[in-house]
C-alpha cells in the first residue's frame, strides 16, 4: 500500500465550493503567460505544451454574442445529454460514485453531472477537478488523495468531448500504471457529454455539436487556466498546476452557464429517457472511427505530425483560440452549428475549406513553424 501522504488543498477558481473541489497548485503569482506564436514555436521545438501557457483569449463583445445565442439554442440538448450520460454512469457505477473530471473541459460537465445526481435522485456524490496531461499522464498525487480520502467509492472520470481519443488512450495507461503501483482498481472507463471520436462507452450523445462550454476557455471554466507540469513549479509532492484568473472576474460566466442548463432539467426529463431507449437501441461499441477520420485527414494533407490535427467542434474552438491554426476544415460550410468557428476564423484570418467526407462537423489544423525554426 502507499505511504498516506499530507496533501495541501488550496480553494481555486470561481465555482461554490460544494460543486468541486480542484486538486491543484495555485500558480497565478509565479507564472506568466506567452504569446500563441512564441509558444508554438516552443512546442514544435520539443518544449512540452504544459510547461507554459497561452495569453487568455479575452472574448470580445461580438463572440460574446455568439456564446450566448450558442447556450439559448443548446441549453435543451445540453441538459438532455447531461442527464443521458449520468443515467450512463449510474447503471456501470451504482450510487456509491466519485466524480473525477479532468480540468479543465471536463470540470462544468462534471458539475452539471453532480446537480443532475442532486435533481434526479437527491444523491449527493463528491466531485473533484484533476489534471491530465498528454504524454505525461493523470497527477498521481491528485488520485493518491482521493483514494485517500474515499477508499470505497467509485471513481468516475468525466471529460466534455472527445476528439480522436487521446485522452482516453492516456487515462488508459496512467490508471494501468497507479494500479500497478499501488494496487488501485482504477477504471479507465471515461464518461463524456459528447463522443463524435466513437471512443467512450458513457456518453450524453455522439453528435459533434457546439458544446458553448468549449468556446469561452477560462470563463466558462471557474477562471482556472489549462493545468501545468513544469518542474520549475511543480515538485514530486505537489498536484499539477493551474492559475486563477481573478483579472477576468467580470466576463466570468461559469456559474450562469451551469445555472442555464440546470434549469432546463425539469423540462427535458421525458426527452432523457427518449434519448436513453435510441442509444440502447442504436449503441455501437467504441470503433475509434474518429483516429481513421483523422489519419485519412493526416495523408490528404501531408501533415507530419498527428498532433496537428483537432478534430470536433471543441477542439477546433481551441485551435482557434490558442493555437496558430493553419486551415480549418467543415463538412459543411453552412452548418449552423459552425456559426463560431466561422466567426474566430474571420477574425484571426483563417483559411476555411470544405472537406465533405470528414465524420466530424470540423476540424482545426495547426500550422507548422518549421521553417521558422
Amino acid at each position: 500500500m502507499p505511504i498516506k501522504q499530507n496533501f495541501t488543498i488550496t480553494p481555486m477558481g470561481s465555482y461554490p465550493p460544494e460543486d468541486v473541489t480542484f486538486l491543484l497548485k495555485d500558480l497565478s503569482e509565479v507564472m506568466e503567460e506567452q504569446g500563441t506564436e512564441d509558444r508554438e514555436e516552443a512546442i514544435q521545438s520539443g518544449v512540452h505544451y504544459s510547461e507554459m501557457l497561452p495569453i487568455e483569449y479575452k472574448p470580445t463583445s461580438e463572440y460574446m454574442e455568439v456564446y450566448q445565442k450558442a447556450l439559448v439554442e443548446y441549453a435543451q440538448k445540453m441538459a438532455v445529454a447531461i442527464g443521458v450520460v449520468t443515467e450512463g454512469i449510474l447503471a456501470k457505477k451504482g450510487r456509491n460514485l466519485i466524480l473525477v473530471s479532468l480540468a479543465r473541459a471536463g470540470t462544468p460537465v462534471g458539475i452539471l453531472i453532480k446537480r443532475y445526481l442532486s435533481f434526479a435522485y437527491n444523491l449527493d456524490v463528491p466531485h473533484y477537478s484533476v489534471s491530465i496531461i498528454r504524454g505525461k499522464g493523470i497527477d498521481e498525487q491528485a488520485i493518491r488523495y482521493i483514494k485517500e480520502n474515499h477508499p470505497d467509492r467509485q471513481i468516475q472520470f468525466i471529460d466534455g468531448w472527445t476528439g480522436k481519443g487521446a485522452i482516453s488512450l492516456e487515462l488508459a495507461k496512467a490508471c494501468q500504471k497507479m494500479n500497478d503501483k499501488f494496487g488501485y482498481n482504477l477504471d479507465d472507463g471515461l464518461a463524456v457529454l459528447a463522443d463524435p471520436g466513437y471512443c467512450s462507452e458513457i456518453y450524453g450523445t455522439r453528435e459533434d455539436f457546439l458544446i458553448p462550454s468549449a468556446c469561452l476557455n477560462s470563463t466558462v471554466s471557474g477562471l482556472v487556466s489549462r493545468t501545468v507540469h513544469n518542474k520549475a513549479y511543480i515538485s514530486d509532492q505537489d498536484f499539477h498546476g493551474a492559475k486563477y484568473y481573478r483579472h477576468l472576474e467580470e466576463e466570468d460566466v461559469s456559474n450562469e452557464f451551469i445555472a442555464t442548463i440546470v434549469k432546463e432539467f425539469p423540462r427535458v426529463e421525458p426527452d432523457i429517457q427518449t434519448h436513453l431507449e435510441k442509444i440502447r437501441l442504436m449503441h455501437r461499441a467504441p470503433n475509434w472511427s474518429g483516429e481513421a477520420c483523422v489519419k485519412k485527414i493526416q495523408v490528404d494533407f501531408s501533415i507530419d505530425d498527428i498532433n496537428h490535427i483537432k478534430p470536433g467542434v471543441g477542439e477546433t474552438t481551441r485551435v482557434l483560440l490558442r493555437r496558430v491554426p493553419w486551415k480549418i476544415l467543415v463538412k459543411n460550410r453552412n452548418d449552423q452549428r459552425l456559426k463560431h468557428i466561422i466567426l474566430l476564423a474571420k477574425d484571426r484570418g483563417v483559411p476555411i475549406e470544405e472537406y465533405p467526407e470528414m465524420s466530424y462537423t470540423c476540424c482545426g489544423l495547426i500550422k507548422s513553424l518549421k521553417e521558422k525554426l
